[in-house]
């Protein structure tokens, strides 16, 4: 799976968009709130701030990094961070160790800037050397777009009683219809139609074909849910079970292949 639908310049606008509403709440957040633990196991709301930090810093550098190899599938590049998630939570809590607040946005105010020139100035390349193996520009800007719309959404959850991180809707667009056809690529066939309404739609899971007229095997919800099992922000029982998701069809479960990320 590739971005394909997603328009480079678009994809690159809405990822400097979601890092300044990012940057504009932790701004707004007292040193209190930074030290507060995060929903993701084991970090503080200031420790997912740094890991931000090396996000928005590395672009700049991943975009220079021109290299020959074949660029992998958004699917299998995303697949690649499993292995690595302790590595990135000991990183980015030694990058947040001993600094004040001020300090971490300096450096995400820095890489944002940084980020905003080496999308400016693009160097033509069929693939860059990214931080999970070889991939092109363009979806490797896509998976940094995930990762600003799951991180904003984390920041969200992980201080509930204040208002979220504001989600731009482009953002939000690319993030579903990237995770949608990350579902696709992992659990290839067309016995079930998964409905994102507005942003996408697409057939996955292996078994009887579905080809005109009403699928019997549907699920549907909103993007905002939709992220949250992709990333693993809420499980598929607690979905269905709240009520978030829509599912029909005795084909119609996405558990065995979520979380995606």
């Amino acid at each position: 799976m590739s971005a394909r639908r997603a328009d480079p310049t678009r994809t690159a606008a809405a990822l400097l968009t979601q890092a300044d509403h990012i940057l504009d709440w932790l701004a707004a957040r007292p040193p209190s709130q930074w030290r507060r633990p995060s929903v993701l196991p084991g970090w503080t709301t200031g420790e997912l701030a740094a890991h931000l930090e090396t996000m928005l810093a590395a672009i700049g550098r991943t975009l220079a990094r021109s290299t020959r190899a074949k660029p992998l599938a958004v699917a299998d590049y995303l697949g690649r961070y499993a292995g690595a998630a302790e590595e990135i939570l000991e990183r980015d809590k030694r990058s947040a160790a001993g600094r004040a607040p001020d300090e971490i946005l300096a450096g995400l105010y820095a890489g944002r800037e940084a980020a905003a020139r080496a999308i400016a100035d693009p160097r033509p390349a069929r693939a860059v050397e990214g931080g999970r193996g070889p991939i092109s520009p363009a979806d490797y800007l896509a998976t940094r777009v995930i990762e600003a719309v799951v991180h904003s959404d984390d920041l969200s959850r992980s201080l509930p009683d204040i208002p979220p991180v504001v989600l731009d809707r482009d953002a939000l667009r690319i993030t579903a219809q990237s995770l949608a056809d990350v579902l696709a690529a992992r659990a290839p066939g067309r016995s079930l139609e998964l409905r994102i309404p507005p942003f996408a739609a697409v057939q996955a899971v292996e078994g009887p074909r579905h080809t005109r007229g009403t699928p019997p095997n549907a699920v549907e919800t909103d993007p905002l849910t939709w992220v949250r099992l992709a990333a693993g922000g809420i499980s598929w029982p607690e979905a269905t079970r709240d009520g978030c998701v829509h599912a029909s069809g005795e084909r119609a479960d996405l558990g065995p292949w979520l979380p995606l990320l």
